[in-house]
């Protein structure tokens, strides 16, 4: 496992790190989430990310019952806030939900601090300013380490690195947003001018597009997988991105790799990611997805040029707002 450096922040994170999105307080228990979090951290994985919302904030209770038994230190731990429960102000990024949020979370981690914290999307009914006050506040309590947003656009970004330049406040230091072979350009285009001017670090997200670059649905959506069991995610499994798959497996198959873990090197071989963030339901799985590191040097000049033909079948979804 290589660790990489958020950013320009002083901070490391592994190059793969385990996510609880989807899985945790749904399909994976305390027993269960136990053992796949030790594989990953025997692996060499220390950054775990989570967020209120994710099982209405049992992933986070899972979480903090499996993590107090490792030593803090040897831990990166996030959180996500926006979507916090059913009240007027449970969600969104005003003051009061950012620090109510954040304290929650804690309890539910059973940890002092959190070493990320991000806006888990844009708050159009919060001015970025009163936001950025709550995170500059959150982090100089000691609360977190460092603050940063998922699916923000750039000018959005700008704006939140202005004003923190303006009233002395802590400027966020990284973005979490989707990143995969079938969706590149708010990474690779849209922030492109971001990374030199902030130094900002990348955890990526859906590397594999939500399963659809494994494999599983070449041939139809299997009864027991995510896109049958959330209907708002089928609608990612487009003709054209079959078309993108299908070749893509044969891809992996030319390479001697599973497509999974073409996939993951292939975010992996993007400088600019920090992390690219696992979710798995099945201990085989996870391990399937450890093993992406060893597919990384196979991703010479002539396979990223197939990988670019592959994605020329697909156009381009557009990214969350």
């Amino acid at each position: 496992m290589n660790y990489r450096r958020l950013g320009k922040a002083g901070i490391k994170l592994s190059e793969l790190s385990f996510g609880s999105w989807v899985t945790f307080g749904s399909q994976l228990d305390v027993s269960a989430a136990r053992d796949m979090i030790k594989v990953a951290f025997d692996a060499g994985v220390n950054f775990f990310d989570n967020a209120e919302a994710y099982a209405n904030g049992e992933s986070e209770r899972i979480m903090g019952q499996v993590l107090k038994d490792f030593r803090r230190e040897d831990l990166v731990v996030s959180t996500k806030l926006f979507w916090g429960g059913p009240g007027p102000n449970d969600r969104g990024l005003s003051r009061k939900h950012v620090i109510e949020g954040c304290n929650n979370a804690l309890k539910r981690l059973q940890v002092d601090y959190v070493d990320l914290i991000f806006c888990h999307r844009p708050d159009p009914e919060t001015p970025i300013e009163e936001t950025v006050r709550a995170m500059d506040q959150v982090i100089r309590q000691g609360k977190a380490l460092y603050w940063g947003t998922s699916e923000w656009s750039a000018p959005q970004l700008e704006e939140a690195h202005r004003i923190a330049r303006e009233i002395l406040a802590t400027p966020p230091t990284m973005e979490q947003p989707e990143y995969h072979v079938l969706h590149t350009h708010r990474v690779e285009k849209e922030y492109a001018p971001l990374y030199d001017r902030f130094g900002m670090g990348l955890t990526i997200w859906s590397p594999l597009a939500s399963g659809i670059l494994t494999g599983k649905y070449n041939n139809g959506i299997p009864k027991d997988s995510r896109l049958a069991r959330m209907e708002w995610l089928a609608g990612l499994l487009t003709p054209d991105r079959l078309k993108a798959a299908r070749a893509f497996t044969h891809l992996a198959d030319d390479l001697g790799t599973s497509p999974a873990r073409l996939a993951l090197a292939w975010c992996l071989k993007n400088p600019r990611v920090s992390s690219v963030i696992l979710g798995a339901s099945r201990m085989e799985q996870l391990k399937e997805n450890l093993g992406a590191v060893e597919v990384v040097p196979k991703l010479t000049d002539e396979v990223m040029k197939r990988i670019r033909e592959i994605q020329a079948m697909a156009p381009e979804m557009p990214s969350e707002e």
